[in-house]
């Protein structure tokens, strides 16, 4: 990318220069890329494979802040967040579109910037940028991404398939992208209330970094299948652990039993919630943005995964009728509710 040396303004490209200007250094990494950005569609040849597509956007004020948040960072996310899905599918992603809403308080420089970081993630996943488009916006930046992958038929995995015994599984830990949110809204309002007092985060790199740059767990589905372990569902962690059990249950037409002492939490993630008055549980149940990947696998699968330090196995399906559940550290259950980010926020 070209580095920044001042402002341009918007209107001096216009749309289709802006086009150019941000693709011209765009080089193709899949040999499924047969015509990328620059003709009235992408061209991609997918060999006899299937082919994965998933949309997400992020909208100014709703998903991200510019206070705190780093164009570059914002772009690397905005990626990061729809490969996610594409590796949830056990498949891999290949090409991605990008398309922006974006107002004139935005100068070119800073389209670079944020471009820079959707490169720098593209880079990482090996994907490619094979089209998009842009448009004005009057109430701020919005980023709709398309991510495209491909696997055959019998890689790919869905929400569907878990059964009654089967173990539930994640990688990673969670929390820790809520409570990095805490921690800057935390320093915005001071910085807001008093403009001369310089952000504390010091000490907090991991649940930062979690928060403004997220890695999809690109890592897990070639683990799964060197352990020849393939998890008869799965789904990324976007809305919070307890939202996605809930999507697997519904879809696999299941229970579960979730174990409260086997949820997977950083220690600076403990730290920071309790600091903020949050229990730490509920925070990985519903804080979202984590983007791990839960599944779930046979039972004899287990002495395969048991000793990874990437995987938890957190609890097990049941029957419909036994519920869904959570079963506290103390022993008692309650039934498992999606309880959503207001639900976080206590007095």
């Amino acid at each position: 990318m070209l580095e920044n040396t001042g402002r341009t303004e918007l209107s001096s490209l216009g749309e289709f220069g802006l086009i150019k200007h941000l693709t011209q250094f765009i080089e193709i990494k899949n040999e499924s890329t047969i015509k990328g950005v620059g003709d009235d569609a992408a061209v991609i040849d997918n060999k006899g494979k299937q082919i994965v597509v998933s949309t997400d956007m992020l909208v100014e004020g709703v998903h991200f802040d510019l206070a705190y948040m780093p164009l570059k960072h914002l772009g690397y996310k905005a990626v990061s967040v729809n490969v996610s899905d594409i590796y949830a599918m056990n498949a891999t992603p290949k090409q991605i579109t990008i398309s922006f809403a974006v107002s004139n308080r935005f100068s070119v420089e800073a389209m670079e910037e944020l471009y820079s970081g959707m490169m720098l993630a593209c880079e990482k996943y090996k994907v490619d940028i094979v089209g998009g488009d842009t448009t004005t916006s009057k109430s701020g930046l919005v980023i709709s991404i398309t991510a495209i992958g491909e696997a055959t038929k019998e890689e790919l995995i869905y929400r569907d398939g878990a059964k009654e015994g089967d173990l539930l599984c994640v990688s990673g830990d969670l929390g820790a992208a809520y409570v990095g949110l805490q921690l800057l809204e935390r320093e915005k309002k001071i910085f807001i209330e008093s403009p001369d007092v310089q952000p504390d985060l010091g000490g907090y790199d991991y649940i930062l970094e979690r928060q403004l740059k997220p890695d999809a767990r690109k890592d897990i589905p070639p683990l799964l299948k060197m352990l020849k372990v393939k998890p008869t569902a799965m789904i990324d962690i976007s809305d919070g652990l307890a939202s996605e059990i809930l999507h697997l249950c519904s879809q696999s037409e299941t229970g579960c039993n979730l174990y409260e002492d086997k949820i997977p939490i950083d220690p600076s993630t403990y730290n920071m919630a309790r600091e903020f008055n949050l229990d730490p549980t509920v925070c990985a149940l519903s804080g979202g943005e984590d983007y791990e990947l839960l599944f779930t696998i046979d039972q004899s699968d287990f002495p395969k995964i048991k000793a990874n330090p990437d995987i938890s196995v957190i609890g097990h399906m049941t029957s419909r009728k036994e519920g869904r559940n959570l079963i506290t550290k103390g022993g008692s259950s309650h039934p498992l509710i999606a309880q959503g980010w207001d639900s976080l926020i206590k007095e």
